[in-house]
């Protein structure tokens, strides 16, 4: 699937569910109103779209959520994209996680052929923890974190850089994360959904965490690549990988591979754009899957050249009115 700008998208996240067991300060409001479950595609229709868009030249696929493992029988679909792992049609299965349900799924995780998954940990103070998500168990988190590594799971700690509240923990959680032989990539804050808190306050510019950074250690620019938009460097002092997610500073547009669908079977085409395609209605209307493929080739047709996000106090609303946990991260 080419775009309109030359980029091959092989890259598909999926968001199963608009639900989470947290409620991170910057992500979402306290009180969340949810999709209706009438309104979710089944775990077989979804298995049905990934599927198309793997014929359709996909090689990558992250589960993401809300939080993917709260799902009901969520490993039902993991299994089935798993076979995809085995044939070699499909290069790799991932997943995005808040931790809490770690434990008990990573042993499965594994056997259905997923082999690094991307937790989300903002910091390594229990009680920030609490403060951050609301309603976390960080305890939960770290035995998840340990469940999966015996597991055979590869981790990636991803971590939100919030001023005021996490920046002077980010050299600790990097000797944490490369003691443990994890990467750990930093994220900008993103301008999606309205919360209760004004980002600003705690938007923080990862070239400045990044100039803080170099007073206490040495980073050298390398080329690793996960598919992903993280810039990495290599961190000399601990000799693991830390990358820099960055999009509000320096967009990763010119180089997207990625289009992302919801649990009701809303394709975006860019995370940061309201433009999207149904294609619950064509998976719904033919057992045959040329509708679907016809569908989603007009939907990669619209693909835009990248996002608008704009965080300042001039703009206090939202780029676009959706949350994060919608869309997927």
């Amino acid at each position: 699937m080419i775009d309109p700008f030359g980029r091959t998208v092989s890259y598909l996240r999926v968001s199963v569910t608009d639900r989470c067991d947290f409620r991170c300060t910057y992500c979402m409001a306290e009180n969340m109103t949810f999709l209706p479950k009438k309104d979710l595609l089944t775990l077989e229709e979804l298995n049905r779209l990934c599927s198309a868009f793997i014929s359709k030249g996909v090689r990558k696929i992250r589960l993401t959520g809300g939080e993917p493992l709260v799902r009901k029988n969520i490993m039902f679909l993991v299994r089935e994209l798993g076979r995809h792992v085995h044939s070699g049609a499909l290069d790799e299965l991932t997943v995005t996680t808040n931790g809490s349900q770690l434990a008990r799924h990573a042993d499965e995780l594994y056997d259905c052929g997923v082999r690094r998954i991307n937790v989300s940990l903002d910091t390594l103070d229990p009680a920030k923890f609490k403060a951050i998500t609301r309603w976390g168990d960080f305890s939960k988190v770290m035995e998840g974190i340990d469940a999966a590594q015996k597991a055979g799971l590869k981790i990636k700690l991803n971590a939100v850089a919030l001023k005021d509240l996490n920046a002077d923990e980010i050299p600790e959680m990097i000797r944490f994360a490369h003691g443990r032989g994890m990467d750990l990539t930093v994220i900008e804050t993103m301008p999606m959904g309205e919360i209760e808190e004004d980002r600003t306050d705690h938007y923080l510019p990862l070239s400045e965490l990044r100039a803080d950074l170099e007073g206490e250690f040495t980073l050298a620019d390398i080329p690793y690549k996960t598919g992903g938009p993280a810039r990495y460097v290599e961190v000399k002092e601990t000799g693991g990988r830390l990358g820099f997610i960055t999009p509000m500073t320096h967009n990763f547009c010119e180089s997207c591979n990625r289009v992302r669908l919801t649990c009701t079977g809303t394709l975006y085409m860019c995370l940061g754009q309201n433009d999207a395609a149904d294609l619950r209605t064509a998976l719904r209307a033919s057992e045959s899957d040329e509708y679907l493929y016809a569908a989603i080739d007009e939907a990669i047709s619209r693909k835009p050249k990248g996002h608008d996000f704009i965080i300042d106090r001039q703009h206090r609303k939202p780029a676009v009115a959706r949350h994060m946990s919608v869309t997927g991260g």
